[in-house]
């Protein structure tokens, strides 16, 4: 039998679990794998998807890396890569929209599951605003910045603008720590204060700071910073 062959019947058998089982029974490589599968149906989609596990860390993490960053990649091509960043925006796409399907505060579940689908993986610090109306609604979520989080003066400028001009009552801010560790550090702590002061004038709450990690989130109003 052919390679081709051998890969095709092993196709044939992924198809075949799911359609029994359903996703719930593969192994994160698995799930890969066959997402790879049906934009390549000829190379060996198993073991190129256990290599993007290996070369970014994790599951999640392959579905947070960059075009670029995946492109590096032997063997996964431009359709592989074009495959991996839809799936990736669709799912944070779905998760924002059911966050934003409820006030922000009565929906805190839904908020947590869109920002460690969105922030968690990331490899480099990135720092996002939610934009909150009256009703506590989300009407806009804005990456401002990426790579650390030490401009204060910067980001206190922009944000203020950016609050003004999407007529915000509220803010969330958000960023990550691509070390995984969500506690916050003297900077984080000292930037938020600085935010709040900046915005209390202006009649626009601070409702929370949430620092996302790998290993969790952590929130400045769960733990009396706010």
């Amino acid at each position: 039998m052919s390679e081709g062959e051998l890969q095709k019947n092993h196709r044939e058998r992924l198809r075949r679990r799911m359609a029994e089982a359903g996703f719930d029974a593969f192994h994160d490589y698995e799930l890969l794998e066959y997402l790879l599968a049906l934009v390549n149906r000829r190379g060996d989609t198993k073991a190129l998807a256990k290599s993007l596990i290996a070369e970014f860390g994790s599951y999640g993490a392959v579905f947070a890396a960059s075009h670029g960053e995946l492109m590096r990649v032997k063997g996964l091509g431009e359709r592989g890569v074009a495959a991996i960043r839809f799936v990736s925006a669709a799912a944070s796409q779905l998760l924002r929209e059911e966050a934003a399907a409820r006030p922000v505060l009565s929906n805190w579940a839904a908020v947590e599951d869109y920002l460690r689908i969105a922030m968690a993986q990331l490899p480099r610090e990135q720092f996002r605003i939610l934009f909150l109306n009256s009703k506590n609604m989300l009407i806009r979520d804005h990456a401002l910045s990426e790579g650390t989080v030490d401009q204060t003066a910067v980001h206190v400028r922009e944000l203020v603008r950016l609050a003004i001009e999407t007529r915000a009552a509220a803010l969330i801010i958000v960023h990550n720590h691509p070390s995984g560790d969500p506690g916050p550090s003297r900077a984080d702590i000292g930037m938020t204060e600085t935010i709040k002061q900046a915005l209390a004038p202006l009649g626009i709450a601070l409702h929370d700071h949430i620092v996302v990690g790998a290993n969790g989130q952590y929130s400045f109003r769960a733990n009396g910073l706010l």
